[in-house]
């Protein structure tokens, strides 16, 4: 079979090629840069498997997909990429992406999740599920804050201080003080960046329409 590595990165495509040459299955690994290249190729090669990162440079990998699966249908598309975020994820959901794998994966990772797309099935990296678990499990200790505490992590959200939240909420910084404290205490979170990348990553899950959580 043909494999296309479609990363603007000569280490990470190298090293990927590196590690399918070893494989008797793949006659042969193509490489290309940018979206014009690996149209080209997909055209000129038909390969049976794409591996594409998400982000080009200035270009999105998954324009790619859409292109690709128009116009040349068959081809499967597995996304390599350092994002954790959600959003992220979801757009290679809805793009078509067959798997969706992290560059700090090891070699046999990315091999193993090469097969299992080749099989007909999806792949989706370990530590992406993990990390909407967690997500959720966290959204779950939501129904242990009070209303009010519900209130002071929104604003933490905004990246406020203890006085501006005191301002906005019309309580004193000492009581703000004492929701952030029992908001840390049954969300599980060291510190108030953390609260405020929580609350971030909630609107996220939820297209950011915080009050109808």
């Amino acid at each position: 079979m043909k494999i296309l590595i479609v990363d603007d990165h000569p280490i990470v495509r190298k090293g990927i090629s590196s590690a399918l040459s070893f494989e008797k299955d793949v006659e042969k690994v193509l490489e290309a840069s940018s979206l014009k290249e690996a149209m080209t190729l997909i055209n000129a090669e038909k390969p049976e498997l794409c591996i594409v990162d998400l982000y080009l440079g200035e270009e999105d990998g998954l324009e790619l997909l859409k292109k690709a699966k128009y116009e040349s249908g068959g081809v499967k598309f597995v996304i390599l990429t350092s994002s954790l975020k959600k959003e992220d994820f979801i757009r290679a959901e809805e793009a078509g992406a067959d798997g969706y794998i992290l560059k700090d994966a090891f070699s046999e990772d990315i091999l193993y999740a090469i097969s299992v797309v080749l099989r007909g099935k999806k792949f989706i990296d370990p530590d992406i599920v993990r990390c909407q678990v967690e997500t959720y499990e966290k959204l779950d200790c939501l129904k242990e804050l009070t209303p009010r505490e519900v209130e002071v992590l929104y604003e933490l959200g905004k990246g406020l201080s203890n006085v501006e939240i005191a301002k906005r909420l019309f309580i004193t910084e000492n009581t703000v003080k004492k929701h952030v404290s029992n908001i840390l205490l049954k969300l599980e979170l060291c510190h108030r960046i953390e609260a405020a990348l929580f609350v971030n990553n909630m609107q996220n899950y939820h297209g950011g329409r915080y009050n109808e959580i």
